[in-house]
């Protein structure tokens, strides 16, 4: 018989697959090696940016010097000033004749008489205005005016004709502009002051207040008080329609050298020999009332003082030449310059950013370079006293329609709000998240769990600002209707939890195991879960309205705030559970089986497999998941920004607002002027933030890597 094959004596060739593997995973390798280096780098980049931006905010004052004009008038000066862009100064001397000259050395303008007599000069806290009063007791009105592509002039807002003051001899005098067209001036004598109030066009109106040897006197930038010093004694009136109406009247330690308002006159700096202190108004039942605050160091009377318009800086020179310059929210002084002797008068820029000198026959013109004299790392991160406030406080408040406002920038609230909000949430995600990773993972049938560890994974996928938006506009409302449900229903589901167990212990096993199947005794704990729910949030709050006749939040009004931390901290939970319950879950279903098999076979209970050597086990991953989802708590930024109110406080409780500094950046980023103080400390916030969630995922690593190290050693040993 014959057989016929076709199956030949050719060997079956057999493909080599190794070196395409190789060079697979080489490629593999380098690509993943780029993607780490490149995320390395951007990363780096973004921290050397935000140094970058922020790094201007803590460097010292600077000083330059520019161009130094002679004098055409032999007179000494009684005021001085330039215009915003430094182009042009002005100068008035003591027989009142005022007269422009180029800050750039050029030849100045002509010279005009402004009042004859012996002048002396007191001008508004912001410069524009000076009031000029004769030995005769007549009184003009100035003001220099630089319009745009056109000579500077004087203009008399009262009129050319000097008024007549009535007073001769007067000792002090002051002036305040306190509307656009309106003004007030106050003259003291050896026995009185006098109060004028000047108006374009309308007759001037005065009334005298009998006070004997006043040493200085100040009105304030608006004209709302008058301060008089009268050896060690300051008084202080409030000048309204009617007659002024002392307010306060404090007897100093010892008669002062001099006295002066820094910007907008919530400031008063008042000088001895011995050194400089501040005054502001402290609010009280009975009003706001001059306080002292604060003593500069390193600060002495000389017998040059000046002030910046606008912001809360000083300077001082003595008669060697030497410059100190102090900022009202900074110890000690910010700059220190010796100039040389000679010194006659000096005055700031109306923007602080120019410094005018004169000597005899000369000026000398400075640039400055301060742009934030409030900002230090200290007002960052300790109390600050603020004018007006009845104590040092952490302050947030960035804004302000008032032209003489001193933004307040703590970043503390910011940072407690940002450790509450987290740190709640993660209270209330991880029991829920933990529990549920350990039953699904360990307890659950695969059945079962094909269903629900999908579920919970897309509660992940709702977006923040959802989440933020439901929790804002409906949860809040709700947990204000049922508080006192909501308080106790973790109490009331532990309880239920704890009390099914016992009574699971207590039943027959046949019952047991015809009721309680392994794996699905879920399915009869939540629906006694869901009526416990019920209950609290529905029986409790009926009660309440029984018993009390409205609701905790109602009794606690005041205190309670609709969108507070608990709405924050729950709903941030909410966002946090299906995170850290997946990489829990993955990190317990990932412990070898053999080592649980292991454990029962040696007579464990499930529990005991669990804890004590499931657990530990994947401890490295489950520490992994609680960081990385602290991580996102720290980061949130919309439901942070639309669950609690957004106040930057650091003393608010569970039923109060809170802000975070991802919120705080997000809110405030849009209108912040590029470049501003505003702007870099938002942009500090960003660097906290980054460089916070750089060290704790760091030590998180870190406590990772010696979690797994430790039990990876006990299982080879086992």
């Amino acid at each position: 018989m014959e057989i016929h094959s076709d199956m030949t004596d050719r060997p079956i060739p057999v493909h080599d697959n190794a070196g395409r593997r190789r060079m697979i995973d080489r490629l593999t390798r380098r690509v993943v090696t780029a993607c780490g280096v490149a995320i390395l780098l951007v990363m780096t980049l973004l921290f050397f940016w935000l140094i970058w931006v922020v790094v201007p905010l803590f460097i010292s004052p600077g000083m330059h010097a520019g161009n130094q004009i002679k004098l055409w008038q032999s007179s000494p000066a009684i005021a001085m000033g330039m215009d915003r862009q430094q182009r042009w100064g002005w100068r008035i001397d003591h027989q009142g004749s005022g007269r422009f000259m180029p800050l750039s050395a050029e030849p100045p303008s002509a010279e005009l008489t402004l009042l004859r007599g012996d002048i002396r000069a007191s001008a508004s806290a912001d410069h524009e205005s000076v009031l000029l009063l004769s030995d005769s007791g007549a009184m003009v009105l100035v003001k220099p005016d630089f319009p745009q592509g056109e000579e500077p002039r004087w203009k008399f807002p009262l009129g050319d004709v000097p008024l007549s003051s009535g007073e001769e001899h007067v000792r002090q005098f002051s002036l305040a502009q306190s509307a656009d067209n309106r003004w007030q001036v106050a003259l003291a004598t050896a026995d009185h002051i006098t109060l004028w109030r000047l108006e374009a066009q309308q007759p001037a109106q005065n009334s005298r207040l009998n006070v004997r040897d006043v040493d200085h006197l100040l009105l304030s930038p608006d004209g709302s008080l008058l301060f008089a010093l009268s050896g060690a004694q300051l008084r202080v009136w409030r000048i309204g329609n009617g007659e002024p109406q002392l307010r306060d009247s404090l007897m100093l330690a010892e008669p002062p050298e001099s006295m002066m308002f820094l910007s907008g006159g919530s400031s008063l700096l008042i000088a001895y020999d011995h050194g400089i202190s501040q005054w502001f108004d402290i609010a009280s039942s009975s009003g706001p009332h001059l306080r002292q605050i604060r003593h500069f160091n390193g600060a002495q009377w000389q017998p040059l003082m000046f002030t910046e318009p606008h912001r809360r800086v000083f300077g001082t020179l003595s008669p060697q030449g030497e410059l100190k310059l102090f900022a009202s929210k900074q110890d000690g002084a910010i700059l220190s310059r010796q100039l040389g002797a000679g010194i006659e008068l000096a005055q700031f820029s109306p923007e602080g950013d120019g410094l005018l000198l004169e000597r005899a026959g000369s000026w000398q013109h400075y640039r400055l370079t301060n742009p934030w004299p409030d900002i230090s790392w200290r007002n960052l991160w300790q109390k600050v006293w603020y004018e007006n406030y009845p104590e040092p406080d952490y302050v947030w408040q960035s804004t302000s329609a008032n032209d003489y406002y001193q933004g307040k920038f703590s970043l503390v609230p910011m940072v407690v709000g940002t450790l509450k909000a987290a740190g709640l949430a993660m209270l209330f995600a991880t029991p829920l998240a933990l529990a549920a990773a350990m039953y699904t993972a360990w307890f659950m049938t695969p059945q079962l769990r094909r269903w629900v560890k999908p579920s919970i994974e897309m509660m992940g996928a709702l977006p923040s600002v959802v989440i933020g938006l439901i929790a804002g506009l409906w949860l809040a409302p709700k947990i204000a209707d049922r508080l006192l449900g909501v308080l106790l229903l973790p109490l009331l589901l532990a309880g239920v939890l704890l009390l099914c167990g016992w009574l699971m212990q207590k039943l027959p096993p046949r019952w047991r195991r015809c009721w309680f199947a392994e794996g699905r005794e879920v399915l009869l704990l939540l629906p006694l879960l869901l009526l416990t729910a019920v209950f609290a949030l529905w029986a409790i709050p009926l009660a309440e309205q029984a018993l009390w006749g409205q609701g905790l939040a109602a009794r606690l009004s005041v205190d309670y705030q609709q969108r507070n931390l608990l709405v924050a901290g729950v709903a941030m939970g909410f966002a946090l559970v299906p995170l850290i319950f997946t990489l829990s879950e993955d990190a317990i279903f990932s412990v070898p089986a053999s080592l649980g098999q292991g454990s029962l076979a040696l007579g464990a209970t499930q529990w005991q497999t669990l804890t004590r050597v499931v657990l530990p086990g994947a401890s490295s991953g489950i520490f992994a998941a609680l960081m990385i989802g602290f991580g996102r708590a720290i980061g949130e930024t919309m439901i942070v920004l639309m669950a609690t109110g957004n106040t930057p406080v650091t003393d608010g409780g569970l039923f109060e607002g809170l802000r975070s500094l991802a919120a705080n950046v997000a809110v405030e980023m849009p209108e912040a002027a590029a470049g501003s103080a505003h702007y870099r400390i938002l942009f500090l916030s960003a660097l906290v933030l980054l460089i916070f969630t750089l060290v704790v995922n760091t030590a998180a690593e870190v406590v990772r890597q010696r979690l797994r190290q430790r039990y990876s050693q006990q299982e080879v040993q086992g």
